[in-house]
């Protein structure tokens, strides 16, 4: 078992990308020196906040 946390990661996800939503997210990881799955998370806190607030 990993290390204990307060926020446990018990789902897993795949999914498929083009070849254009590949580059931005190197991109992006280049850029921000974080991970894909760091990544993707802060890409769904910001389409939710987006979305809640609306």
């Amino acid at each position: 078992m990993g290390r204990p946390t307060n926020a446990p990661k018990n789902n897993r996800e795949s999914f498929r990308l083009s070849d254009d939503d590949m580059h931005k997210l190197k991109y992006c990881m280049e850029k921000t020196n974080l991970s894909k799955t760091d990544i993707v998370r802060k890409g769904i806190d910001l389409v939710y906040q987006e979305t809640a607030n609306k």
